[in-house]
């Protein structure tokens, strides 16, 4: 079924006659988007009560908006409410109806498409009430347009045109004040000279508005204008807002959704940069490919691997200068230090393991695997390691020497993720022993290479290495071992200079954002 609206009509008797049928069909004939559709009339039984049947408008009346302060009306919403009120009102007048003498903001609809539409026209012989009482409520209810007293509501006098116009002015008002003008009905209904009329004054409203406002409630009738004159005026008025409420409605959607599509894009572009930030952190903790199983989801399996090249270094002296130092100067010393030590091995094919302490850890031959060239890359980053610590200074002992012991050993491992809360990728086997041990035998500045390491370094041909002798290792007895001295081949990688962080020039800023401050 159909949904509509019932008003329900005090009247005791009602006659059919030939003046209700025709007005029941001018109100049928009656065809326009901003007039509200008049369905018919019927009388309810068991009490006769005439019920007048008419489309139904979901959002109420213009009256219910002007006074529901959540909405916000801007003046595209008010211009065309007022569009809206014209448009239905310059065809009434042009319409068999005629006339309306009821026009007020409760008379005026608005549907769901947010389309006004003028309601309560024609069926005067329906409409007018047996009885009539001029109370509080007869001005509250119907002074929204005070021509209506006494021309166009009382019953038995005409209604008119121009109190029609008139009736819009109180209308227009009400729109630019949002508020009724009940309060000054009596003084309107007084006649004063000079007429009264509801005080505007200067409102956000366009100029042109207000000056049609005070044409429409002129004292003199012949004065106002008529509605086919409002409608062009509107219309001039209307150059700059949208005409339909659901065109402005459109349009604003569709500039919200580029704005929200140019906020998706601006978001996601954060999103991918906080992606890559995580990406590149977590590269910096594990190794390239296996960060990239573990973002993929997937488990990062162990691995054997047949040889790789494993150095140690340790800070020769370390527990003494770290008693006669603060935390914090050992904390910034390190971070100088390994700060050196992580600028050089980034032109190697080497991963750095981990740091315990004053202990530095890198491997060469996995995770992805170089051949023999292992030996060849921690020989040459050693050399390097070293003649950066040999210019080093420590800034709060600049006097002393800084010294490390370096050693280094080939043979086979076992790699794997360990852990699933902050997880880390450890070597195992009796490999990463050994060059433990060949850096805690060795001397200051000097690197100690076991006979393993230096099998395959001398299938270069560019190492020179020089014999320690026989030396007893924990665990492995006694083992001959060797000094690596220089490499004849010359690294094409560029020297590491010092660099001491001032100010805001800070060493890997997404690890150690605090750090140089």
């Amino acid at each position: 079924g159909e949904r509509v609206a019932i008003k329900k009509v005090a009247k005791k008797k009602v006659y059919i006659t030939s003046t209700l049928l025709w007005e029941i069909k001018q109100a049928r004939d009656v065809s326009h988007e901003n007039t509200v559709r008049f369905v018919g009339a019927c009388i309810d039984l068991p009490r006769p009560t005439i019920l007048i049947l008419t489309e139904y408008c979901p959002k109420g009346s213009l009256k219910d908006v002007l006074e529901n302060e959540a909405i916000q009306l801007d003046w595209n919403f008010r211009m065309s409410l007022i569009h809206d009120v014209v448009k239905g009102m310059a065809y009434l007048h042009n319409s068999d109806v005629g006339v309306h003498g009821k026009l007020r903001s409760c008379n005026c609809l608005i549907d769901g498409r947010f389309v006004l539409k003028i309601s309560d026209f024609g069926l005067r012989t329906l409409t007018t009430p047996s009885e009539f009482v001029r109370d509080q409520n007869y001005y509250n209810s119907n002074l929204n347009a005070l021509d209506l007293l006494p021309t166009t509501v009382i019953p038995g006098t005409p209604a008119t045109q121009k109190g029609d116009v008139y009736s819009f002015a109180i209308i227009l008002e009400e729109i630019v004040v949002r508020g009724g003008p009940y309060e000054t009905a009596r003084q309107v209904a007084a006649h004063e000279s000079p007429p009264f009329r509801p005080f505007v004054g200067q409102r956000d409203c366009p100029p042109d508005l207000l000056d049609l406002m005070e044409k429409c409630w002129s004292d003199s009738p012949d004065d106002r204008p008529s509605f086919i004159q409002i409608k062009s005026t509107v219309k001039l008025i209307m150059k700059g807002f949208c005409e339909n409420l659901m065109d402005d409605l459109l349009r604003r959607m569709e500039q919200y959704a580029n704005n929200l599509e140019s906020l998706v894009e601006e978001k996601t572009e954060q999103l991918s940069m906080e992606k890559r930030r995580t990406e590149e952190l977590l590269y910096q903790v594990l190794p390239r490919p296996v960060a990239q199983q573990l973002l993929a989801g997937e488990m990062v399996q162990p691995e054997q691997f047949e040889c790789v090249t494993i150095y140690f270094s340790d800070i020769v002296g370390f527990t003494a200068l770290c008693a006669q130092s603060r935390p914090m100067e050992v904390v910034d010393f390190l971070n100088d230090l390994y700060s050196t030590f992580d600028r050089i091995i980034e032109f190697y094919d080497v991963y750095k393991v981990e740091t315990i302490g004053d202990a530095y850890m890198v491997v060469s031959g996995l995770p992805e695997r170089n051949g023999h060239d292992h030996a060849r890359e921690i020989g040459l980053m050693s050399l390097a390691i070293l003649d950066a610590v040999k210019s080093f200074t420590i800034k709060h002992k600049p006097e002393q020497q800084l010294k490390i012991r370096i050693g280094i050993h080939s043979g086979p491992v076992c790699a794997g993720v360990v852990g699933q809360k902050m997880p880390h990728y450890c070597l195992f086997g009796d490999t990463v022993n050994t060059a433990s041990r060949m850096e805690s035998t060795g001397h200051p500045l000097k690197i100690h290479v076991s006979e393993a390491a230096k099998q395959i370094l001398d299938k270069f041909g560019t190492f020179r290495l020089e014999l320690r002798g026989e030396v007893e290792l924990k665990g492995k007895g006694i083992c001959t071992t060797f000094w690596l001295l220089e490499c004849s081949e010359p690294d094409p990688r560029p020297p590491t200079p010092m660099k001491n962080y001032i100010d805001n020039d800070v060493p890997f800023p997404i690890l150690f954002p605090a750090i140089g401050k």
